[in-house]
């Protein structure tokens, strides 16, 4: 197999970074998977340091040789890529690397937009550790949002749900906050017998708040699910803040009177309840009543290889392989 009929696709998240080689066929030569090394948590370099190791033990595992070029078109689709500045320098910093001929650095929203259209047009909101979302018209026009957390406006993925279960179980514990049901699923979460116990792990780093944080999300989901009214109002509040993103990003887009997908996709959203999706669907269609909404749990470096596939002019039959392709299950780096 010759680099010139492949494609490394790269889904760089926060928490794992995946990435797979796909021929012009459609087919999966390879699949590996490597930590979150996104560019602004770990900077430029070290980031691209990651990508290129997992991208050579891809070759290797797809028979080639394990230099670069790996490929004749690199489609990267990155968390940390949030602002067109940003993908710029990542592009020439990509492209610098010699992984392939032609190289595209995006967000990853965008790879979730292209794993649920055939076309790449329509709105996409991704919600995993973090929430963000991106809107392209069939003109080309797109929307987007910077997505840098509280300073650009942001509220809501796995991180900001486990955030408010601990607080609301903490302030329930202590007589600050409403009852609720979190209290006592939050410690059985964490084997403790006393919310001071928690704290004092977490405090002194017993407790890893990273990780702990983030393993609370399905914590306050569950809780929410069973009928806790403390916890449902949280799952409401995300409802409301996913109907503005794609709300406002149809908006803007002129898209409100068409027939148009919403992507639906992330970690948080994935595991999510039909009631939350259901009210989702409400808020997306008062604002696009001929909104479309779509859940997708295809991997996300699926619409990083298709929009590779698009690059190379690869056509509608490469797509349905690899969308009809039974996924080999990532070898861990």
């Amino acid at each position: 197999m010759k680099a010139e009929q492949i494609v490394l696709a790269i889904d760089g998240g926060n928490s794992k970074t995946d990435v797979m080689l796909v021929n012009t066929d459609g087919v999966v030569l390879s699949r590996v998977r490597g930590p979150g090394a996104s560019p602004q948590t770990v900077g430029v370099k070290e980031s691209l340091d990651c990508f290129g190791e997992l991208a050579a033990r891809a070759a290797r595992a797809a028979g080639l040789s394990g230099e670069a070029p790996f490929a004749a078109h690199t489609a990267a689709y990155l968390a940390g890529a949030d602002l067109p500045r940003e993908e710029e320098l990542l592009s020439a910093a990509v492209s610098a690397r010699g992984w392939s001929s032609t190289t595209v650095v995006a967000n990853d929203t965008f790879a979730l937009l292209r794993a649920g259209t055939s076309d790449g047009v329509g709105v996409a909101v991704v919600c995993g550790a973090g929430i963000n979302a991106v809107g392209v018209a069939a003109d080309g026009r797109t929307h987007r949002f910077p997505a840098l957390g509280r300073i650009s406006g942001d509220w809501g993925g796995g991180a900001q749900m486990g955030s408010e279960a601990l607080w609301l179980a903490v302030r329930a514990d202590d007589g600050r906050g409403e009852s609720t049901e979190l209290l006592p699923a939050v410690l059985a979460h964490f084997g403790a017998s006393s919310m001071t116990e928690v704290i004092e792990g977490l405090h002194f780093g017993e407790l890893d708040l990273h990780s702990a944080v983030h393993a609370l999300s399905p914590v306050l989901f569950r809780v929410a699910a069973d009928g806790d009214a403390v916890a449902a109002r949280v799952v409401d509040r995300l409802a409301e803040e996913i109907g503005l993103l794609a709300g406002v990003s149809l908006q803007r887009l002129g898209l409100t009177g068409e027939q148009v997908p919403v992507v639906l996709g992330g970690g948080v959203l994935t595991g999510a309840s039909g009631q939350l999706l259901a009210e989702v669907d409400r808020r997306c269609r008062a604002v696009a009543p001929l909104a479309e909404l779509r859940l997708v749990d295809l991997p996300p470096v699926v619409g990083a290889a298709l929009w590779g596939l698009d690059a190379l002019g690869a056509g509608p039959a490469a797509e349905a392989a690899l969308r009809g392709a039974a996924l080999p299950s990532p070898v861990a780096a």
